[in-house]
């Protein structure tokens, strides 16, 4: 039987580190809850939420401050509406749209981008209309 040494070893679990991590297992972008996007909107720092839902769910009631850009049309208008240089979190019904488009995003190289688990299901924060 053959023996591995330590540093295979260091190597090897640093390989699986890497290979499990959001950013290399097809999962560029971060998933975060609603209260950590409040406490992002009161951060001090500039963040657009980008919400993809249906216009008419948009207008019942929304994140505050966020824009629409409904789910139909949002894949030929993200990369030339969102800058790679903002911090961007989309929101939907439940999670998967965002996710799917924050995979867009980090594919085309943005570094910022965050999806709400749970989407407005989940959101308990403020409403605007």
């Amino acid at each position: 039987m053959r023996k591995i040494s330590a540093a295979s070893c260091a190597l090897l679990a640093a390989l699986l580190l890497f290979a499990f991590s959001p950013a290399f297992a097809g999962g560029g972008h971060t998933v975060i809850t609603g209260p950590e996007l409040e406490t992002m909107m009161k951060d001090g720092k500039p963040v657009v939420v980008v919400d993809v839902r249906e216009p008419e769910l948009f207008a019942k009631g929304h994140v505050p401050g966020a824009i629409n850009i409904p789910y139909e049309t949002a894949r030929g208008r993200i990369l030339k509406e969102l800058s790679p240089k903002d911090r961007i979190v989309f929101i939907c019904h439940g999670g998967p749209m965002g996710d799917e488009l924050g995979e867009v995003l980090t594919n085309n190289g943005y570094g910022s981008v965050y999806n709400v688990k749970g989407g407005m299901r989940k959101w308990s924060g403020p409403l605007a209309k």
